[in-house]
């Protein structure tokens, strides 16, 4: 048996897939290394380290060699000008074949001894960039393959809106082709990160974030409320109030504080640059809980869309990422 490594390598982890013939992941690994990094070293070195032990471990995991590896495909952050290979993004409209016949192989013998196939991200199309438009301008890395995979599962001809939460939220649109036609991003992920570990509220909630098992659609909801009273900022200041005075359990604040962010995140659906599309599209909701749970309760709190679907990966699933990365690779004859 021949198998295939998917690497998606982000801002802070790298992470990597080892599927069968059949696609099927047989084992994973990550390392805390990223792009990061690199922005703060100058150089590829501790990249470079990290994809090979990371390539490394999942070798070791399955006792196998390079002899048994059909290709390596890589997406993500790593093909930016702070990764392994600078591969410019290809302009929306883009579907999984313009992806495909936009990779680009590339080799690097002090990492392993096989090609490393780059699948390319996606920006939006305008032609110049300027103070007047510059909101209209986004792109993406690493989404473009789990939003492949996700239109292949939901596609029904109507057009469609990914949400992809995470360190950032993705907003990814796609027409009545099944084609990525552009992007809207938030940092919600990142500002909640130093809310909760460098900010006067970081004792309130003990420096942790929410878990999914103590996820609270109520404080959320609260959370969100607030915010579209009072603002982001003042809200989150709110949650101090809370910890003082209301609740002594700092989950309750820490999943106040993760739906005030969140309402910034509805706020750019509902009036950024995707806001005038977002009502007639079949709404996915991706990504890891509780982000995704967050996200989805609040959209079905406001009553204002009737196709809203929350995709919930099974246990054992092939990763969106790999599987958008196969797809691409299938289409360019590498597997």
């Amino acid at each position: 048996m021949r198998y295939v490594i998917t690497l998606d390598s982000g801002t802070t982890n790298t992470r990597m897939i080892l599927l069968n013939e059949d696609d099927e992941p047989v084992h994973s690994a990550k390392v805390p290394v990223g792009v990061r990094d690199t922005a703060i070293d100058g150089n590829l070195g501790k990249l470079v380290s990290g994809v090979r032990e990371c390539l490394d471990k999942i070798l070791r995991q399955k006792q196998i060699d390079y002899s048994d590896i059909k290709c390596v495909i890589a997406s993500g952050m790593i093909t930016s000008e702070l990764g392994l290979a600078d591969i410019p993004h290809i302009p929306a409209p883009a579907g999984i074949e313009e992806l495909a016949g936009h990779m680009q192989k590339r080799c690097f013998p002090e990492i392993c001894p096989l090609p490393i196939y780059f699948i390319p991200g996606i920006k939006n199309c305008l032609s110049e960039v300027g103070q007047e438009n510059f909101t209209d301008m986004d792109m993406m890395r690493g989404e473009e393959t789990e939003s492949a995979a996700l239109i292949r599962r939901f596609y029904d001809g109507r057009r469609m809106l990914l949400i992809l939460p995470g360190s950032h939220t993705k907003f990814v649109e796609a027409d009545n082709r099944g084609r990525i036609t552009g992007c809207a991003t938030s940092m919600a992920g990142e500002l909640l990160a130093v809310l909760t570990k460098k900010t006067i509220l970081a004792k309130a909630v003990e420096y942790k974030f929410v878990n999914e098992q103590d996820y609270d659609r109520d404080m959320v909801l609260l959370g969100y409320k607030t915010a579209e009273k009072i603002g982001v900022s003042a809200a989150c200041f709110q949650g101090r109030v809370l910890k003082t005075y209301v609740y002594e359990d700092y989950k309750k604040i820490a999943n106040y504080i993760l739906g005030a962010v969140l309402q910034n995140d509805i706020m750019l659906m509902e009036r950024g640059r995707i806001a005038s599309s977002v009502w007639d599209r079949d709404i996915i909701v991706s990504g890891k809980n509780p982000f995704r749970r967050a996200l989805f309760d609040i959209i079905m709190s406001e009553g204002r869309y009737d196709q809203v679907t929350e995709y919930i990966p099974k246990a054992g699933e092939i990763p969106l990422s790999a599987e958008g990365a196969l797809m691409a690779a299938r289409i360019r004859g590498i597997i």
